[in-house]
């Protein structure tokens, strides 16, 4: 019987301009890093400053009509928000 392992990640190929994939080797070269690592770090920041203005947004359209916090359907719909954008892909 031959056990295949699946993987665990997925590969992504990516296009930048010659100026800033430079940039990108060293980066990763200074932080003895992966690329890949690199990749990850930039795009937990990206979602969490995504997740901070969904977040903001909503807390200015509730001050706007002069509510003090969210209401439920607020909750509903920001949760909603994220699992989308953190939902898998297909």
């Amino acid at each position: 019987m031959i056990l295949v392992m699946q993987r665990t990640t997925r590969q992504f190929t990516i296009s930048l301009p010659a100026d800033m994939a430079e940039q990108v080797l060293a980066a990763a070269k200074a932080e003895s890093r992966t690329i890949s690592e690199l990749f990850r770090e930039a795009f937990r920041t990206y979602r969490g400053q995504r997740i901070q203005a969904l977040l903001k947004t909503s807390l200015e359209e509730g001050r706007r009509r002069k509510h003090r916090g969210y209401t439920q359907d607020d909750v509903e719909r920001l949760i909603h928000e994220v699992r989308t954008e953190d939902g898998p892909q297909r």
